[in-house]
């Protein structure tokens, strides 16, 4: 009689009654490292409930139109950001960028009067800006994107306040750039559209192409990464190229939405993006994240400020509420990262 393999629940299999004892315990950190996944999520939701019950007009449909339009431009960037992160790294130049692309389409605006020549024009500033950052990173061998980011940060800024005519706002966009921006389409802003078409592109960059795999590879293991023949430096260079390109993207945007171009949009733009990441969900140590981290991070972001804003929260207190917000999203990347390691412990554990 063959043996079928399977022995009986009380067998005298070593390990068996280790195995019963441990049990319980891995249910409860499964069940733990689920929520906290969902966490971002579920304080989204409870968040829109209890600010609708306290703010009827939160609501309304012209109120919730400029939250998507609000958010649109974090959004986009954070996507940008969201793949600077996986690879371990941070781009602190992309309000600057965005400010300094807007003021690059202002003045092309003022030469041509293209609609496509002024948001090439402004994409392709923010492109290069990023491959800066990311050439002098990898192939300038610096320990940290954050000090060629900070660098850019401060240049872009100046160069944006030079370039400007009187250091100040350029009024006027091409109708195109406008109705991208500023412009609704059945009461819905364009600008929500334009995240969620270049959300479904990040989806398919991180999901069903090689590439996509790579970065979670360089961000996960840069030295397994490059021992299996994955052109590292490629990679960094590439999510830096495309962190830039998106800050060109809010550029469109928000230039389209005030119909204007001015050197000091994108101010603290980049601290929103890197806590749109972290709060959704996302980890600084790199390798584990998608993309809805930074979508509901950037929503999460917008919904606090619209709700402190109805309620008539003074500025200052809305900068201190997502300085919280922030602190409770790093412990729980903390508090998740211990439970997976324990998790792998128990798991290894059951196996011997």
């Amino acid at each position: 009689m063959e043996d079928s393999g399977i022995l009986p629940q009380n067998s005298s299999r070593p390990g068996g009654s280790h195995d019963a004892t441990f049990q319980p315990r891995q249910s409860g950190i499964t069940f733990g490292l689920k929520l906290l996944s969902l966490g971002p999520l579920l304080i989204l939701i409870m968040l829109i409930a209890v600010v609708s019950l306290i703010t009827p007009a939160f609501l309304k449909p012209v109120n919730l139109g400029n939250i998507l339009a609000q958010t649109a431009v974090i959004a986009v960037v954070a996507m940008g950001q969201q793949l600077v992160i996986l690879t371990r790294g941070i781009d602190l130049s992309v309000g600057s960028n965005l400010a300094l692309a807007t003021v690059i389409g202002g003045l092309v605006y003022q030469q041509v009067d293209s609609s496509v020549v002024v948001i090439m024009a402004m994409l392709l500033a923010g492109a290069a800006i990023g491959a800066v950052n990311g050439l002098v990173f990898v192939y300038g061998r610096l320990p940290h994107p954050f000090i060629i980011t900070l660098a850019t940060l401060s240049i872009c800024r100046g160069l944006a306040l030079a370039l400007a005519p009187g250091h100040t706002t350029m009024r006027g966009m091409p109708d195109a750039v406008t109705a991208i921006g500023g412009g609704t389409t059945l009461g819905v802003p364009n600008s929500f559209f334009a995240v969620a078409m270049f959300a479904l592109l990040f989806l398919i960059l991180t999901k069903s192409i090689v590439f996509g795999r790579w970065i979670y590879a360089v961000g996960g293991a840069p030295n397994a990464a490059r021992s299996m023949g994955i052109p590292v430096k490629g990679v960094l260079l590439a999510t830096y190229i495309i962190c830039g390109f998106c800050a060109g993207v809010g550029a469109v945007l928000l230039a389209g939405r005030t119909a204007a171009a001015s050197p000091i949009y994108g101010n603290l733009l980049e601290l929103d993006t890197i806590a749109a990441v972290i709060i959704g969900g996302a980890s600084f140590l790199g390798g584990r994240g998608h993309l809805g981290h930074a979508l509901i991070g950037a929503v999460l972001i917008g919904v606090i400020r619209n709700a402190l804003n109805l309620l008539g929260v003074d500025v200052f207190f809305q900068m201190i509420a997502i300085g919280l917000v922030i602190v409770i999203a790093v412990e729980a990347d903390v508090l998740r990262n211990h439970l997976e390691a324990r998790a792998r412990v128990l798991q290894s554990a059951r196996v011997q």
